[in-house]
């Protein structure tokens, strides 16, 4: 289950109001969620948590709940 402070970053960057952000949701189904705001959403997401990403592990993302999945692996391994 992706938490709310995931969902809160990428709704903050991707300048919407609320959207409802579920597991299985892919960046091509969110406005606004394109490559170039792709490297944006990922930024805030490393800032917002304190990790960092290798550039294999986001290509790799299939969806906000892999995305979820990472961030938790991360910061557990702090």
């Amino acid at each position: 289950m992706i938490s709310d402070k995931l969902k809160q970053v990428i709704v903050k960057e991707l300048g919407l109001e609320d959207w409802d952000l579920q597991d299985e949701t892919v960046a091509t189904e969110v406005p606004g969620w394109d490559s170039l705001s792709h490297v944006r959403v990922i930024t805030a997401v490393e800032d917002a948590f304190a990790v960092r990403f290798r550039s294999l592990e986001v290509i790799k993302l299939k969806n906000v709940g892999e995305l979820q999945r990472l961030v938790d692996k991360k910061v557990a391994a702090k």
